[in-house]
Parts: structure tokens; sequence; C-alpha cells
């Protein structure tokens, strides 16, 4: 590396912590989210694109879905059109939003036909 250009990312460091000491705390963590997803959109499309069935039967096995449930579970979430959400993902946010184990989620999947219908649509603030 040349002498220049180390000098100039010293440079632009300096910049950067000039710029973020003017930050409060709070501006902070907002920057700081803002990198995190901008960082991880990449992976998660990667992720989103590049799954399959077995792939996210494995992640419910990994998470204590047995391997029957696991097959269900996995075939109402692909029937539904969010296996790119992943198995995992679809479980965790269903156990949380209804406050089930994820043994109870992914039985609920397997036996409701419903249960799936506008788990992931963006819930408008109440006023």
């Amino acid at each position: 590396m040349a002498p220049e250009a180390g000098a100039d990312r010293l440079t632009q460091a300096s910049l950067r912590v000039e710029e973020l000491s003017k930050l409060s705390d709070e501006d902070l963590k907002t920057r700081f989210w803002e990198l995190s997803h901008q960082m991880m959109r990449p992976v998660v499309e990667l992720a989103r694109t590049h799954t399959s069935p077995s792939i996210e039967r494995a992640v419910l096995l990994r998470m204590g879905i047995d391997s029957v449930s696991s097959h269900g579970v996995v075939d109402k979430i692909y029937e539904k059109g969010l296996l790119g959400k992943g198995a995992g993902h679809v479980v965790l946010k269903l156990s949380h939003e209804r406050g089930l184990s994820l043994r109870e989620a992914a039985a609920l999947i397997v036996t409701d036909e419903t249960v799936l219908d506008g788990l992931f649509e963006i819930k408008e603030a109440q006023s």
C-alpha cells in the first residue's frame, strides 16, 4: 500500500469520527440499524432465492421440530408462497405473535389452513 493511500484512509476515518461525534445516541442507534439492514440485504436476497424445502426442513429440525411435522410445515409454507421468508422465520414469527412454543406454532401451521394468512402483512399503527 502506498503511503498516500494510508494517509488518505486516515483522513477519511478522522472525518467519519468527527461526523459521528455530532450524532446523539439515538441517531447513532438509528444509523447502526440502517447500515445493518443495508449490509444484510444481499444476504437476505441470496437466502430468499437459494433455499429449498429440504434446507427449510433441516432448519426446522435444528429448531426442535420433529421430522414429520417439519415436512407438513414446509409444505404449508410453500403452498402459501412464504418459503422465501424461511420456514424457521415463519414459525418463529407465528410463535411470537401468538405466544406459542415453536412446536405449538409448527403444529398450528399444519392444522390451521388460515394461520399464515396475513402473517407478513404490514400492520398499520393504531391511533
